[in-house]
């Protein structure tokens, strides 16, 4: 069984931050050109009006679930620790020493964002 820690590093911190962060640095959405491909497809087949709505919210309800997800996993401090993970793929191309030590915080952040018992006993001494 995976660690909650190490789900939580690589789907969220990893996944959601330092790769959104990347992609925006570059100027590039891979998963709205994966959307716009698959809504032009399904709508040349069936021209729908609610097929076409369906593919222009649908980011923003991927979006939601990734941060609520990231939430749930990680809370407040787990959120921090993606936006940083987002700064440190903005900061790539810019600052190649920033981008490592905005990652490096990141992930500690997010390594105590899901380790809570590390918390309880630090509040209890």
């Amino acid at each position: 069984m995976i660690k909650k820690s190490s789900l939580f590093i690589r789907q969220s911190v990893i996944g959601l931050g330092l790769l959104s962060g990347l992609f925006t640095a570059i100027g590039i959405d891979p998963e709205g050109e994966i959307i716009g491909v698959i809504g032009n497809t399904l709508t040349a087949i069936y021209p729908d009006p609610r097929i076409s709505y369906l593919f222009i919210i649908l980011p923003t309800i991927l979006l939601l679930l990734s941060v609520i997800t990231a939430f749930r996993l990680g809370g407040i401090t787990g959120l921090i620790s993606v936006i940083l993970a987002y700064f440190s793929g903005l900061s790539v191309f810019s600052s190649l020493l920033s981008a490592i030590i905005f990652l490096g915080a990141a992930i500690i952040l997010g390594y105590f964002a899901t380790n809570r018992r590390i918390f309880k006993k630090i509040r209890l001494r």
